[in-house]
């Protein structure tokens, strides 16, 4: 399974996968590109995990461009907001709105992680939600979970990957 995992710089995509991955999140360094990493992800009532490949792609402005050469075949995206940062929540929704027009992006399963939830003044889920306009997308199943790449557990961000796989298996992969 290929899932995709973009925002602006500095959102806390690498964070987030490092987390997931039992890594030390405490130096970061920012994305020059894109980092694969293999998630095995286990759904209730299968007798095999999934093998999740997340690709976790750079979000500098310059680097922007070039996230359409990963798209292909892709089958689940995570957008990482970054709560805190409040002067950039317009740009965050526009480039979302840019990607969910891709059509090889059609279909796949949107996981909103609106990220750094533990910082003082960071906009609530609801507040996300609300400005990324989720509740009127309709070419796409979507979730939004509220998060912190440093603080949570990775048992927690795990939980959300694993929704992410669940929706995108109920509907394209079958297991004999």
């Amino acid at each position: 399974m290929r899932v995709l995992i973009l925002g602006l710089d500095g959102a806390g995509k690498t964070t987030i996968v490092k987390k997931i991955m039992g890594r030390d999140v405490n130096v970061i360094e920012p994305t020059l590109g894109f980092n694969i990493e293999t998630i095995p992800i286990e759904l209730e009532g299968d007798s095999q995990p999934y093998q999740v490949n997340v690709w976790d792609v750079g979000g500098q402005k310059s680097i922007r461009t070039f996230w359409k050469n990963y798209f292909e075949q892709t089958e689940g995206l995570v957008w990482v907001v970054d709560c805190s940062d409040r002067s950039r929540l317009e740009t965050c929704r526009e480039e979302l709105s840019q990607l969910l027009l891709e059509e090889r992006l059609d279909g796949a399963t949107l996981l909103v992680m609106a990220n750094k939830q533990d910082l003082p003044g960071a906009a609530s889920v609801d507040e996300i939600q609300k400005l990324l306009g989720l509740d009127d997308i309709t070419t796409h199943h979507w979730s939004i979970r509220g998060c912190s790449g440093v603080k949570d557990e990775s048992e927690a961000l795990n939980g959300h990957l694993k929704w992410l796989t669940g929706d995108v298996a109920s509907r394209c992969f079958s297991r004999d």
